[in-house]
């Protein structure tokens, strides 16, 4: 099994229409490049709304924003400078689309007054297959039997039938190990 390594991003940003539209992008591309596809509609959806919040109500547009994927979960924050920002100039359901489509999420306070809303999401990151092309698959053959022993060749001239005789019935004579019959039960009965 493969581990996966954490992964962090960070990224400061003046917020303004365009920038919005970018720093999406941005974000698309570092989840692709950590192998979570499945997460950038979502989260980049998220961080669009929030970053779109910043823009139209904020005085200090300065916004931060970070991602930690840690194997299994990643969250994501977004950090406003603005004391005067309230949830009340939020688009209409932003929290609630936040609240859907993540596992966790939550709101603190940071030192300069202003505010940190931050999601997670659980995922695995995708094991891509490398691209490689496959070797084709081997052709099947039908397969000859190989025969048990190898053929004695055949002598150029025969021998007489009386030899042939005597062979066969010595071969018949012997036990498996070899030795004559004969001499196996001579040794079995004096033991």
């Amino acid at each position: 099994m493969k581990t996966v390594v954490p992964c962090y991003y960070h990224l400061d940003v003046e917020v303004s229409p365009e920038r919005v539209a970018q720093v999406r992008r941005i974000l698309a591309a570092h989840l692709r490049y950590w192998n979570l596809e499945d997460l950038v509609e979502s989260v980049c959806h998220c961080a669009e709304v929030l970053l779109h919040t910043i823009d139209e109500h904020a005085a200090d547009k300065n916004t931060t924003i970070e991602m930690w994927w840690t194997g299994q979960h990643l969250i994501t924050a977004i950090a406003d400078n603005d004391a005067d920002l309230h949830a009340k100039y939020a688009q209409p359901g932003c929290l609630a689309h936040i609240v859907a489509v993540s596992d966790g999420w939550g709101c603190c306070a940071t030192g300069t007054g202003g505010r940190i809303i931050w999601f997670s999401r659980r995922a695995r990151a995708v094991e891509r297959a490398p691209l490689v092309p496959t070797s084709p698959a081997p052709s099947l053959r039908v397969a000859r039997p190989m025969p048990r022993e190898a053929p004695v060749p055949a002598l150029a001239g025969t021998a007489p039938a009386s030899l042939l005789t005597a062979a066969a019935a010595d071969a018949g004579s012997r036990d498996p190990a070899g030795s004559p019959s004969g001499t196996v039960a001579r040794n079995s009965i004096r033991a």
